[in-house]
């Protein structure tokens, strides 16, 4: 095995005192030295391979250029792992590595994860969500800086949720620009909508769609109610839907795989997406583009709830309660009646 080269390695082959090299390869003020003599020790040092050695360097400046990432599902779900890239893309940029662990839902296999990461001694911590609801930071934290991606802290800790209540408020706008008046819902459920540990977003999305259809003088003519937002749902609710049909033009499904059962349930019928009835929903899953006609539907932003949530925990944005925009996404299952 190689020997590790020193300072004591790049003094004497620079010709410097080990005293000045320290304080030119760590950029460390009080230097009063020459620009030849500064090029001199990193010539050395860039010749010998010298590489600073991280745990001295924590112990001197108190930080260990490390933040933890602790989630429940995050890591093993294919869309909303894009909130890991943007947290590791920023974190990056500030130098600073990502130790990540997946925990569970189980509070005490996320306590014991909390403990597991702060024995290796974080600058920080983000805790990730899958579903975005409220949760108890456990105090093993101790004064550690905590962001919560994608969720709420009961005890008030900064996070990162996505602006729901405008994208209600966007897709309502959408339908009522095209001549939508009576209007069906997919997906509704009083659990999620008022219970925050199990959603602190649902309630903000039926609200935005609500307030903004109502405001407009159009109508919610009828609501499929269920807690369980898969295609198959979403297709027993449809034909439910269309066996009462009350002359809506359009449905609005609360998630993407709820409109995927719906667009099977439509052609069973012999109906088609747009021309028959117009399909809306929320979290541009890939397969959305797929479909035919592709669904219109607003993006979750995950990328970019990542990013944010990094740069208030690295301090280059204000740890606060932030709403991250949902885009809409426009493709062909909104026919226009105007």
């Amino acid at each position: 095995m190689s020997k590790r080269v020193t300072l004591a390695d790049v003094a004497e082959l620079s010709g410097m005192s080990p005293t000045s090299v320290s304080l030119v390869l760590n950029d460390r003020p009080g230097s009063r030295l020459s620009q030849e003599a500064r090029d001199r020790i990193h010539s050395a040092a860039a010749e010998l391979g010298y590489r600073p050695n991280p745990s001295a360097r924590s112990l001197r400046l108190g930080k260990t250029a490390t933040v933890g990432f602790i989630s429940d599902d995050v890591t093993v779900t294919r869309y909303a792992s894009a909130m890991i890239r943007g947290a590791l893309d920023v974190a990056e940029q500030h130098e600073h590595t990502v130790l990540m662990t997946e925990a569970g839902s189980d509070p005490r296999r996320v306590r014991e994860a909390v403990d597991v990461m702060m024995g290796q001694r974080p600058d920080g911590l983000v805790l990730a969500l899958m579903g975005s609801k409220e949760i108890d930071v456990p105090p093993g934290v101790g004064n550690v800086p905590v962001v919560v991606l994608n969720g709420v802290s009961a005890s008030g800790h900064p996070s990162v949720l996505r602006d729901e209540y405008r994208a209600g408020c966007q897709v309502a706008e959408h339908l009522l620009g095209r001549g939508h008046r009576r209007i069906a819902m997919l997906g509704d459920a009083d659990e999620l909508r008022w219970n925050r540990r199990l959603s602190v977003s649902i309630g903000d999305r039926l609200r935005g769609l609500e307030e903004t259809i109502a405001g407009a003088g159009a109508e919610i003519v009828d609501r499929h109610f269920t807690e369980r937002w898969e295609p198959d749902e979403g297709y027993v609710g449809m034909l439910a839907l269309l066996d009462r049909w009350e002359n809506a033009t359009a449905v609005i499904a609360l998630n993407d795989r709820l409109a995927f059962g719906a667009y099977q349930a439509m052609q069973e019928r012999g109906l088609t997406v747009e021309r028959d009835i117009s399909v809306i929903s929320f979290d541009d899953d890939v397969l959305a583009s797929y479909l035919r006609p592709g669904l219109t539907t607003v993006r979750i932003p995950y990328m970019e709830m990542g990013r944010e949530a990094m740069r208030m925990l690295l301090g280059e944005a204000p740890p606060e309660h932030r709403l991250v925009h949902m885009p809409l996404v426009e493709r062909g299952s909104v026919a226009n009646l105007r």
